[in-house]
């Protein structure tokens, strides 16, 4: 199966290559270039030297200072990167250039699951045609180069799943050109730069690393369609310009990252929104029930907060909802059809609330110690750059998760 995913993998690469040179090469075209209209990505230079190709001869001193700081490859993945034909490497492809479709230069690398051990050299800033470049599940280790700033074409940047450290990669930041950006399960720290969001990304992988302080009030300028910040240590409160993703946002993981204060109302602008997971935080007041109005919600996270009020009806009959989850909070009542998700065909958990006649609820001392402290959301509100709404309480310590959380069906 995973032989399948790479090689279904690799002549995806490929195609977005060539889709990506005819694109380029199309526009250099109205801006007066003598390149003709025609599909560049089929013309193949007769040269494919480096000797004889500036470019290759650069890309061929990045690859070779690449593989000499490579100290483990046990699939022998690199193991033809020799000799100056870079373009039969494996793992290395090639296409037109975008200003010049006669010369061949390297536009992407993808060493996807090679399960290298290594780190990545200065020489790597040397591939200035690269597009796409892919290490996600290997060994790589150590801190990202400023020398990355030179890779001004850089569509697709994936690191994810190494052993990358330091300070978030502010370098990548710069690219111009740059639409996804995956990071997550590494060992970056401290804050997330708030340029992040000004750049243009249509995804945003961030999560399982160390990165602290706070989401930055730039949440939510990004035309991204998937934001994944999970399992970090921001802290703070979700900023109400978060609706400024409205047009774009599909998907938006925030589960254990230290959230609090109350879920703005503005969420309910996120019309494309189909999974919301804030669970594993402090997050308390009401549900906003705004999200009745996102209609494309198919995923509904909850659990493990600290909310309280009723579950609104109006989320419970959302047409697409498929799973909602709001466990481990202090919920007190289920409207209407809330009660039995199963009629609809959700899948639920609302285990550990203060729903009267439901199993597996808390205690009432528990639900009495939270209620006597009531949180109103419309008093407090988030400025944004983890700013706090002020709201908060200490409810009574949860009780454990089950080891596997039932879900209903």
């Amino acid at each position: 199966m995973a032989s399948s995913s790479s090689s279904m993998a690799t002549h995806f690469l490929i195609l977005l290559l060539l889709q990506f040179s005819f694109l380029f090469n199309n526009l250099a075209a109205k801006h007066g270039s003598h390149a003709t209209r025609h599909h560049r990505a089929h013309n193949r230079p007769h040269n494919h030297s480096s000797t004889s190709n500036p470019r290759l001869q650069q890309a061929y001193i990045a690859l070779q200072a690449w593989k000499r700081v490579i100290y483990s490859d046990p699939n022998k993945f690199t193991s033809n990167w020799v000799g100056p034909s870079v373009c039969s490497y494996k793992g290395v492809y090639c296409t037109a250039a975008l200003d010049d479709p006669k010369i061949r230069v390297v536009a992407g690398i993808d060493l996807n699951l090679a399960n290298i051990a290594g780190s990545l050299p200065d020489e790597l800033g040397l591939l200035t045609d690269l597009a796409l470049l892919h290490l996600n599940s290997n060994r790589f280790c150590g801190i990202i180069p400023e020398t990355f700033a030179h890779l001004t074409l850089l569509f697709e940047l994936d690191l994810s799943n190494n052993r990358f450290v330091g300070p978030f990669p502010s370098v990548v930041v710069s690219l111009p050109t740059l639409k996804f950006l995956d990071i997550r399960f590494n060992e970056f720290e401290g804050a997330l730069p708030p340029d992040v969001f000004n750049r243009g990304l249509d995804a945003i992988f961030v999560n399982n690393n160390l990165f602290t302080s706070v989401i930055p009030s730039t949440f939510g300028t990004s035309p991204a369609s998937v934001v994944v910040f999970a399992n970090n240590k921001f802290g703070g409160c979700l900023p109400p310009s978060i609706a400024n993703f409205a047009d774009t946002l599909e998907e938006l993981l925030l589960f254990n990252t230290s959230l609090s204060g109350c879920l703005p109302q503005e969420i309910g602008f996120l019309y494309k929104l189909r999974v919301l997971d804030v669970s594993f935080n402090k997050v308390v007041g009401t549900i906003p029930y705004s999200l009745a109005g996102l209609a494309h919600l198919e995923q509904l996270i909850l659990g493990h907060n600290m909310m309280t009020g009723n579950i609104p009806e109006g989320i419970c009959i959302l047409p697409n909802l498929m799973n909602f989850t709001f466990s481990y909070n202090f919920f007190c009542e289920e409207e209407g059809i809330c009660q039995n998700l199963t009629s609809n065909g959700i899948k639920y958990d609302d285990r550990r609330n203060c729903l009267p006649d439901k199993p597996l609820q808390r205690s009432k001392k528990q639900c009495e110690a939270v209620y006597k402290h009531p949180v109103d959301c419309l008093e407090h509100h988030c400025s944004g750059g983890g700013g706090g709404t002020g709201a908060s309480f200490a409810p009574m310590p949860a009780a454990s998760p089950l080891a596997s959380p039932p879900t209903h069906s």
